[in-house]
């Protein structure tokens, strides 16, 4: 009998890991122009779903793949913590505009042959036609303090001597050491947001990806709340979905008011009477198998509504509760889909970098640890040429630069 290899070993599963990210990192962009003041929630959600259908339907093309989402547009303002995507016929939530100079977290992803890249980024809502100014003050402090505090994070999920340089026993020591804990983790990203007057969001989770499941048996719960905790640690060979939640409030959360529209099939079996719930399941089974999905995703929104209850009261279905930061403060999150190999860290599918030279505050990070950490690299560099590639001639340079960028040629 044939066994496939679906792990990282196997060049196809980062081929289809790359591809969907590729394709979110691209969804991704375009929904971020879209959220500007004054534009529904709603439509923005519908268009990021079109703009990914589009683009995986232009990838592997008539190969016996499975395509879809792992994950459908979410668009949760300021204090939202959890994704948000309302539905059309609700009317009041229907109505639901960002306003100008919130954070809103834009979460998606697609996924390949049950390979998912799910990325999530914090865009300050600007007026339409505004050139984006240099962001100051409180809404700066928490944009640092999310970056900051995800370069952190990303560095922590490395193996304990991974990148260690220098002798054979120096490289053993340090692969000896024991992983930090999911306590001291939390520690030090808690120095990063104080450092900026900000709190890490209550149980902000990653968890380990697999094939066709995007909360496999590992996880690392930073802040947990009462009665979570994380298990595992990040080893070579995986593929995790990095979470980092940060808030201008305490951090606590609470459940919101709005309709719970986001769920998941789970592996549960249930004898479902009402017609309505049989068919909704046998629709989500068939679009979207084991990933998240939107009720306003599935073919008649009303039916949805009415079968989605007795698919959770069965659980069949998980549903994902809509929370926000208790005291309604500003929250921003990032989710950055990473492969952990022999060299380091891949960052499979990421929200773009911070551009640091328009976000200015007036606090800084102090902390010598946690400096010492982020001055470290992800990944090792593995002597591949990227200037290798043809480029445009450039006008000439001082004899003096050339060689120097021949040096930095060998060097790399």
């Amino acid at each position: 009998m044939l066994f496939l290899d679906y792990t990282l070993n196997n060049p196809d599963t980062l081929t289809k890991y790359k591809t969907a990210a590729q394709i979110s990192e691209k969804v991704l962009a375009e929904v971020s122009r879209l959220c500007v003041a004054g534009s529904k929630i709603v439509d923005i959600c519908e268009q990021g779903d079109k703009l990914i259908e589009e683009e995986l339907s232009k990838v592997y093309r008539g190969k016996k793949i499975t395509k879809g989402f792992s994950h459908p547009t979410t668009v949760s303002p300021a204090a939202f913590v959890t994704p948000y995507t309302p539905l059309r016929s609700d009317e009041k939530e229907a109505a639901v505009e960002l306003q100008a100079g919130e954070p809103v977290k834009i979460q998606l992803g697609a996924q390949i042959d049950g390979f998912g890249s799910i990325l999530c980024d914090t865009v300050l809502a600007k007026k339409a036609d505004e050139a984006q100014d240099v962001i100051e003050g409180r809404s700066a402090d928490l944009l640092l303090a999310t970056y900051y505090a995800n370069e952190l994070l990303l560095r922590l999920m490395l193996p304990p001597g991974l990148l260690t340089q220098g002798t054979d026993e120096e490289k053993a020591k340090a692969a000896a050491a024991k992983p930090r804990t999911q306590s001291q983790i939390t520690s030090l990203l808690e120095k990063v947001a104080q450092a900026y007057e900000c709190n890490l969001v209550e149980s902000t989770t990653s968890w380990l990806f697999d094939r066709n499941e995007i909360e496999g048996k590992k996880k690392i719960v930073i802040a947990p709340g009462e009665g979570t905790k994380g298990e595992g640690v990040p080893e070579v060979g995986e593929v995790w979905g990095v979470e980092m939640g940060v808030s201008l409030g305490s951090g606590k959360v609470k459940q919101f008011e709005q309709r719970t529209t986001l769920h998941r099939r789970t592996a549960n079996t249930y004898a479902l009477k009402r017609p309505t719930s049989r068919k909704i399941l046998s629709e989500v089974q068939k679009k979207f198998g084991t990933f998240p999905f939107s009720l306003r995703q599935l073919e008649d929104e009303r039916d949805a509504k009415s079968g989605v209850i007795e698919c959770v009261r069965g659980n069949v279905f998980r549903q994902y509760e809509v929370t926000g930061d208790k005291d309604n403060a500003p929250v921003a999150r990032l989710l950055t889909t990473i492969a952990i190999t022999k060299n380091g860290i891949t960052k499979l599918g990421a929200p773009p970098a911070l551009d640091l030279s328009k976000v200015k505050s007036d606090k800084k990070i102090e902390d010598e640890e946690v400096l010492k950490i982020l001055e470290q690299p992800l990944a090792r560099n593995t002597g591949k040429n990227k200037n290798k590639k043809k480029k445009k001639k450039p006008a000439k340079k001082p004899a003096k630069e050339e060689d120097e960028d021949e040096e930095e040629s060998d060097d790399e």
